[in-house]
């Protein structure tokens, strides 16, 4: 074992006894070579030297203004492991691992052909025009300026003239003709270029119906997942949600999107600024989120019944909102007798799930601010707070839905 070796394991352990999860991490997981940086002449000569981490572009930018304070963690530990032996200054920076790609200019790869294709594919199948209440020409201007591009036919000047005519005057270019016409470069151009496209389908001017264009985005973005992308809601025109595209950052981004989408198919304003609170909470403040995401069971449940037309009472806790929602909706599967075994399944995985976040949110007051602490204590993870958000939206998800099949069904079902 050379020396940088031992160096990195002994303070990784001193950051995992002393709970700090996060720079224990850093100094295990990643690539980390020493470099002198400077000399000082003081007191016989002293070595300024440089622990780097070297860490890829998502994780470095993920890390984000937390960097500052990991770095100081590591750099106590290694001085604390350097200072019996050595008269260096030794400190840890952790830097962005260098990366090429042969075609990064392009920005194809960042969005795979595979994925564009079952995206359209997604669209065929449910015989969904993209350009929604427009018509094609309409809907591209939206995105380009067609009298700057060229035409394919030699009677017209531009690509509006060209597009008006085969589409409507000639009827003659199948519905999905954008996706192979290269001017619009949908298929094997950037991944903004489709991502916009993606976009401007379900904008609102263009998809007014707002459970159609939220359908989409589900359909879009279990597909955009997959190269690490997804559609999210921007703002707001007229009450309808408007779309942009991001990178995806967090794993919790995924289930506080599908709570996104639970609370606008439920016309729930309270959900929504829990949602919000759960979105900005799970890393900065693990407590909060925990609370939040048992209060978004709640007003999920009192927004149902509310609808129903039950009565909730402000003595109801977190059980009996459960209870009165599970009778209302029927939860336990036509065809299964009260009696078998898959029924009390059912009501226990409810259960459980509604108890989960109630015991994590009973967690938050015994760690939360305002009681003095000792110097061990631990508070709670982002990890803790991620199994509270999940959760919480794996028992929103299934009851929404089975809100709308109820209802589709007129309740008879």
């Amino acid at each position: 074992m050379n020396d940088t070796e031992q160096l990195l394991a002994t303070v990784h352990a001193l950051l995992r006894a002393e709970g700090m999860g996060e720079a224990a991490t850093v100094v295990r997981k990643y690539p980390a070579h020493l470099e002198q940086t400077g000399y000082d002449n003081w007191n016989g000569g002293t070595n300024i030297i440089e622990l780097q981490f070297q860490l890829p572009a998502d994780d470095y930018a993920r890390l984000g203004s937390k960097r500052t304070l990991v770095e100081e963690q590591i750099t106590t530990r290694v001085k604390a492991a350097i200072e019996p032996t050595s008269q260096d200054w030794y400190s840890a920076k952790i830097v962005p691992a260098k990366e090429f790609r042969a075609d990064w200019r392009s920005d194809v790869s960042d969005l795979p052909r595979q994925v564009r294709v079952n995206i359209v594919d997604g669209l065929h199948l449910e015989n969904v025009r993209w350009h929604g209440k427009l018509d094609d020409v309409e809907f591209l201007s939206r995105l380009v300026n067609l009298q700057q591009l060229p035409s394919t036919d030699s009677r017209f000047p531009d690509a509006a003239g060209d597009i008006w005519q085969h589409r409507y005057n000639n009827d003659d270019w199948d519905d999905d003709w954008v996706f192979s016409d290269s001017r619009f470069q949908l298929m094997d151009g950037t991944a903004d270029e489709f991502l916009r496209f993606l976009c401007e389908v379900v904008h609102p001017v263009v998809r007014p119906e707002r459970d159609e264009a939220l359908n989409l985005v589900l359909q879009f973005n279990d597909q955009l997942r997959q190269a690490g992308w997804e559609l999210y809601e921007e703002e707001r025109i007229a009450g309808r949600p408007r779309f942009s595209y991001r990178l995806l950052q967090e794993g919790s981004s995924r289930v506080v999107l599908r709570a996104r989408t639970v609370a606008d198919a439920l016309d729930a304003g309270w959900m929504a600024k829990e949602i919000e609170r759960l979105e900005h909470a799970v890393d900065r403040d693990p407590a909060l989120a925990i609370g939040t995401a048992k209060e978004l069971v709640e007003t999920c449940c009192k927004s149902i019944l509310s609808k129903r037309g039950i009565a909730v009472s402000k003595s109801d806790d977190l059980g009996d909102l459960t209870k009165k929602l599970t009778k209302a909706l029927q939860l336990v599967p036509e065809g299964i007798s009260e009696a078998a075994k898959g029924a009390e399944n059912i009501r226990l995985i409810l259960r459980n799930l509604t108890q989960l976040t109630s015991n994590l949110a009973q967690l938050r007051g015994l760690y939360g601010t305002g009681h003095g602490r000792d110097g061990q204590h631990r508070g709670l993870q982002p990890r803790h707070a991620r199994l509270a958000v999940a959760s919480a939206v794996a028992f929103v998800d299934f009851v929404s839905e089975t809100y709308h099949h109820r209802e589709s069904l007129g309740r008879s079902d």
